[in-house]
């Protein structure tokens, strides 16, 4: 709950609030200051801290709720991975600072990229360089047009360049079923072949002296 320290106060001092009040008032009081409180430790627990998407449980939660809509209604969903590249060595580098606004940028990217989010579309932070978002539209699960617009400028700053992104798509077919954990294990799978084929490319490009 780092940074919410004031919110926590308010709901906790809610329940001690209960003077002048008959025992039924007071009772009423306290269960709906709890709820508030359980309802806020919640949504913490799913949510990532520097971008506000879901975190690694969130997304697994949303994400198979989502699953199973898709597989009663017969839709074909889609689970696409990415991988924010060079975060750790920027980090080292240029200093946490950096790699916490790179974080942030590609947040906004994904909020930008997938814009039914919360409705049709599931999207989230897992771990510290690597993002996944889980879609019922194909036309936003197409790896070349991902890392098109990733390679422009952000529209939310002019002054951010490009993100270099590997990714990797997986997709569900409600015909034949899998859960959340597999689907993203596929994700994952095509997400590092990407950025194998895309280093070995860039180093057969590099010039070799001799």
């Amino acid at each position: 709950m780092q940074g919410d320290d004031a919110r926590i106060r308010r709901l906790l001092s809610e329940l001690l609030r209960c003077q002048g009040l008959t025992k039924g008032q007071r009772v009423s009081l306290q269960l709906k200051a709890l709820l508030h409180l359980v309802q806020a430790l919640r949504c913490v627990a799913l949510m990532d801290d520097l971008t506000g998407l879901c975190n690694w449980r969130g997304f697994m939660q949303t994400g198979t709720r989502l699953l199973d809509v898709a597989t009663r209604d017969g839709h074909s969903a889609h689970l696409i991975c990415f991988e924010v590249n060079d975060l750790a060595r920027i980090t080292d580098t240029i200093g946490r600072c950096a790699g916490d606004v790179l974080i942030r940028q590609m947040g906004n990217f994904i909020r930008d990229l997938f814009p039914s989010y919360g409705v049709y579309e599931v999207i989230g932070r897992l771990s510290g360089a690597e993002f996944a978002a889980l879609t019922t539209s194909p036309e936003y699960a197409s790896r070349s047009a991902i890392l098109l617009r990733a390679g422009r400028p952000q529209t939310r700053s002019r002054d951010l360049p490009g993100l270099s992104l590997s990714v990797g798509v997986a997709h569900f077919n409600s015909r034949r079923p899998v859960g959340i954990d597999e689907l993203l294990t596929g994700a994952k799978q095509a997400m590092h072949e990407h950025k194998r084929a895309t280093q070995f490319a860039s180093s057969e490009m590099t010039p070799h002296t001799v």
